[in-house]
């Protein structure tokens, strides 16, 4: 078990919204524990789409840039407290049929030994511009 404090857990988050704007499917990784949870913004459950595992959470990921390639978070702010953190940014994309999203959006995280164990996405739904 390692000691965080509430600045390494926000350097992480800095580090992991950076590497979500440069594509850079390693870095997410590096980000994340070995079991690892990502709940998708969209999905048939209540959570959204839940990604177990690294594998799993990895595809998760991927699929975000699939949908919309040119895919950025910015404008971000991150929160700590202990073992739960806040990002709050704004998604910006274009979907593969040509819509155009812009909405603020939040990702609620779960640390684990200094990385990132759960990440649950929520993001406001707003009609394409």
């Amino acid at each position: 078990m390692t000691n965080q404090t509430d600045a390494d857990y926000i350097r992480l988050l800095e580090t992991f919204n950076d590497a979500w704007n440069r594509h850079d499917i390693e870095a997410l990784m590096n980000c994340m524990a070995d079991e690892c949870v990502f709940h998708g913004v969209a999905g048939p459950d209540l959570l959204g789409r839940t990604f177990k595992g690294r594998d799993e959470v990895r595809k998760g990921f991927e699929l975000a840039w699939q949908t919309c390639p040119d895919a950025s978070w910015k404008e971000g702010e991150h929160f700590v407290s202990g073992d739960r953190g806040v990002s709050e940014s704004t998604f910006r994309g274009i979907t593969a049929d040509g819509a155009r999203i812009e909405a603020r959006m939040v990702d609620v995280f779960t640390f684990k030994d200094g990385k990132i164990a759960v990440k649950n996405a929520y993001r406001k739904d707003r009609k394409t511009l």
